[in-house]
Formats: C-alpha cells, structure tokens, sequence
C-alpha cells in the first residue's frame, strides 16, 4: 500500500521558503499569496497593533548584546516581527522608559509579538509546502 501523494504546491504560489520570507518581512503576507487575505490580514493588524501598543506602552527594543542572554533573546524574538521591528528602529521608537508603570507590558507586547509571527510564519510555509488544506 502506498501513502497518498502529498498536495502539491500550486505554480503560482511562492515556494516554502519565499513564502517563509515574505511572512517574517510582513506579518500575514504569507497567507495573503496563497488565498488566505482575510487570515493574512487579521494577522497583520493583530501583529502589527501589538508591535504598536508595547512601542506605545513605552517597552523597549533590545539590542542584540551576547553578553546578557535575556537581552539577546528578547532582541531576537522582536526582530521576529520583521519590518515593524525595522520601522520602530529606524524610526528612534523604543528606547525604554524603565520608571514608566506600563515598560514590562511593553516589553510583553513586543516580544510576544515577535513569538506569536513566527508562529504564523510555520504556519505559513505549512500552506505553502501543502502539508495544509487551503
């Protein structure tokens, strides 16, 4: 008995790892080149207002420095969010106002918003390698 062939992806579409860039460079821009728009843009203003909110709770976008561990991984994980990360950056946001009351939600909400697009990433390049029903 064989296995049933795998769903092929359609020649239009972008391959897994296009599609893999795309997602990081625009949160839900994975989904919106295989037929989801309306996933990929509830993902994009979810990731993107999260971004937004901790930028605005005053949290701050971390440097990568090996040095501290916590501090490289929490840079990582906002870099994660891709071009929002970038804008903020470029854009002097983000310094941190540590004596500020809302810098830890802020510092949550930009990390968490990081983590939760490389979620949509996989998610994503599942679409695009066919592992998952369109």
């Amino acid at each position: 008995m064989t296995a049933p062939p795998r769903a092929a992806a359609a020649p239009d579409r972008l391959g897994p790892a296009a599609t893999a860039i795309l997602a990081w460079i625009v949160p839900g821009g994975g989904h919106v080149v295989h037929g989801q728009a309306r996933k990929g843009a509830i993902f994009f203003v979810v990731l993107v207002g999260m971004f937004g909110i901790g930028l605005a709770s005053g949290g701050r976008l971390f440097p990568f420095q090996i040095a501290d561990v916590l501090v490289f991984l929490a840079a990582g994980a906002e870099w994660l969010a891709g071009l929002p990360r970038l804008i903020g950056a470029l854009a002097g946001a983000g310094r941190g106002d540590v004596v500020a009351a809302t810098y830890e939600y802020g510092n949550a909400f930009l990390i968490a918003g990081g983590l939760l697009n490389l979620l949509v990433i996989l998610d994503a390049v599942d679409l695009a390698a066919g592992r998952k029903a369109r």
